[in-house]
């Protein structure tokens, strides 16, 4: 066949062929991938294929490298950032694209890329119906919150809370958030190369020095534009990993059709389990709903997020091709656990002893099926690493984004301007990385804590959503009852994660698992049936119901409790009077909106006026079409910006 032939090839059989030219490439150092294992101690032993290549530390480095050259490029080849806004905002002129790339990036952490394909292994496909949430979560987004954002241009978006409420409720919700990132960075970031370094052989500190570096680096130095067009190329890398992942597994195990019948049969197939009980791990309930509010708190009220929206133009089509990235994430990595329940359905790792923990299931099959396939394992390692920079990234820029104008300018009074403020920016976005890269070193341990940690992250997130919902839809809320709501979610949060996690460790609460078997292991002796459901052995009141209340509800609750606790401490102080507060600090719709401007004091529309906006009342006449001269007095009100297109 000519070759020129192949460029007219179907993308089926051009897929085929590029396929079998990767493998073909791979033949000099391939070696059985269904060999024999040495045993030890009764369990299989991968010791044999826990290193790295040459090849592997090349796709990891090339991957390293370009996301350094990333920042080399927009920190000392581009203008140098004219003053703090510039180098936290980007200049506001970012595409469409690199910006929803960017935004999943964020979004999609590698303790989710693990987490996910060891949820399907281990509980099942309900948790995939949180794709349904984005679906949910985009149109309320767009619709209620995003417009006051875009109109007020805050690069902090807590200073919204000085503006509707008081500094205090600023500094309140900037100080979780602070709290909340630089110990959720340090998770994310530990949890992942924990679990590759158990598996693959890589050193975990090793690997977590490598992220910071890299992430310190080009966050401080090529700030916001540099973050995200690093996150676009690791969202490709990450998708690409994933998917090349996902299509040689799937013809290791025997096909889709395959695939399916094994994890129908095992019983993982579950996508609507409705059982109302607040205590379910997973049901479509709490997965939909529940889900809804935690990535609301994502989408809605994140400061990272909302910073991110400020740096580009058109917002809602950014919204949107990121609910796609995020549903086509979850999906391939979803399709990856049932894949990995055929592989393993004889032959469990984690009962076996070949793993310690769920979330090395991917790991180890990569490097056991595919180990032998020069530069596979370092590709997916990339992968992984891509998802950690991405989560680390955007958290360094925000980070230093909140400081500077919650604390530096705000608390402490002193304005920074020009590129003396971009310098500041830069050398807080290093001392936050440092300090998140110090953490580490705890946070490995401490050992249960990760878990609180997370949860953690679900609880500031609703408490936060709350005090923005009632500043937005809740004209009678004052500065009092937000404060009151926020300190009673985050004390009630608090009470039920911990104890919750208590429970775990001491073994009164466990959660329940889909059946496995180790009966096929060549390296046991012994015949062994399907794990048995073991939550259905606790009587319903050996555990407190409110610390058996799953997770995933941690932000509805935290949202909830903020709202309606902090509308009776409102209306217990004394109410906030509608007419005194500014339409424009108020969420559509329209028809209370525009009722409480035309209330208001001055007889005239109001707009939002932050520290630095000017007002120039000009007095003209205008010409009308029946050459009437109306004295008409106008107020125009410069806001730092313009709103921008939706």
């Amino acid at each position: 066949m000519p070759i020129i032939s192949t460029w007219n090839m179907p993308y089926s059989r051009l897929k085929l062929f590029v396929t079998l030219a990767f493998i073909f490439i791979n033949l000099s150092s391939a070696a059985d991938i269904n060999g024999k294992h040495s045993c030890q101690n009764g369990h299989k032993d991968v010791s044999d294929e826990n290193s790295f290549s040459w090849t592997d530390y090349l796709v990891l480095g090339a991957m390293l490298g370009i996301s350094c050259g990333i920042g080399v490029f927009y920190g000392f080849c581009q203008p140098k950032h004219e003053n703090s806004e510039d180098f936290l905002l980007g200049g506001s002129a970012m595409g469409t694209f690199p910006m929803a790339m960017s935004l999943a990036a964020s979004f999609v952490t590698a303790v989710e890329l693990l987490g996910n394909p060891a949820e399907m292994y281990t509980h099942g496909s309900q948790f995939w119906m949180i794709c349904v949430a984005f679906v949910l979560v985009v149109p309320l987004t767009s619709r209620f919150y995003l417009p006051i954002f875009m109109e007020l241009r805050l690069t902090s978006s807590y200073e919204y809370l000085s503006l509707r409420f008081c500094p205090r409720t600023r500094y309140v919700a900037g100080g979780l958030y602070v709290l909340q990132m630089v110990l959720y960075t340090s998770v994310a970031v530990y949890a992942p190369a924990l679990a590759l370094s158990r598996v693959t052989g890589l050193n975990v500190y090793l690997a977590v020095t490598a992220v910071y570096v890299v992430c310190i680096f080009y966050a401080s130095q090529g700030g916001m534009k540099a973050v995200i067009i690093a996150d676009t190329f690791q969202t490709m890398v990450l998708i690409g990993s994933l998917l090349l992942i996902m299509y040689m597994a799937e013809k290791f195990v025997g096909g889709p059709s395959v695939i399916w019948s094994q994890n129908y049969n095992t019983g993982r197939l579950e996508l609507f389990n409705l059982d109302p009980s607040l205590t379910v791990r997973h049901s479509f309930w709490s997965v939909v709903v529940g889900g809804s509010f935690y990535w609301m708190t994502m989408f809605c009220s994140n400061q990272a997020s909302i910073q991110k929206y400020l740096c580009g133009g058109k917002y809602r089509p950014t919204l949107w091709t990121s609910c796609v990235g995020l549903i086509l994430v979850y999906t391939v990595n979803f399709y990856t656990g049932m894949i990995l329940v055929g592989h393993y359905r004889g032959c469990d790792p984690i009962r076996s002893g070949a793993i310690q923990g769920a979330d090395e299931i991917l790991p180890l099959y990569v490097i056991s099926v595919m180990g032998s396939l020069k530069g596979v394992t370092g590709f997916f390692v990339a992968g992984i690493f891509a998802a950690s920079l991405g989560t680390v990234a955007s958290a360094l820029n925000s980070l230093a984004a909140v400081t500077m104008q919650d604390f530096v300018g705000s608390a402490c009074g002193i304005q920074l301007h020009d590129r003396k403020g971009a310098l500041v920016a830069k050398l807080l976005s290093i001392a936050y990385g440092a300090l998140s890269f110090g953490l580490v070193f705890i946070v490995a341990r401490l050992g249960s804590v990760m878990q609180v940690a997370i949860s953690f992250n679900g609880m500031v997130g609703g408490v936060t959503l709350g005090l923005f919902s009632l500043g937005m839809f809740f004209p009678w809320a004052n500065s009092k009852g937000a404060l009151f709501g926020s300190a009673v979610a985050v004390g009630l949060i608090t009470v039920m994660c911990i104890g919750q996690q208590v429970g775990i460790a001491d073994g009164t609460f466990k959660e329940d698992t889909k059946p496995t078997s180790i009966e096929e292991c060549s390296c046991l002796n012994v015949t062994a049936i399907g794990q048995k459901n073991i939550i259905d052995e606790l009587e319903p009141g050996a555990f407190l119901f409110l610390f058996r209340v799953s997770y995933i509800w941690y932000s509805a609750i935290g949202f909830l409790v903020t709202v309606v606790m902090g509308l009776i401490g409102s209306f217990a102080t004394g109410a906030a009077d509608p007419k005194d507060v500014d339409g424009n600090l108020l969420s559509p719709p329209e028809f209370l909106k525009v009722p409480l401007k035309q209330a208001s004091k001055s007889g005239a529309a109001v707009a939002v006026v932050s520290r630095d906006a000017a007002v120039n009342i000009n007095l003209e006449e205008v010409d009308r079409e029946r050459g009437e001269n109306i004295f008409n007095e106008q107020v125009k009100i410069k806001v730092r910006k313009t709103s921008a297109p939706a």
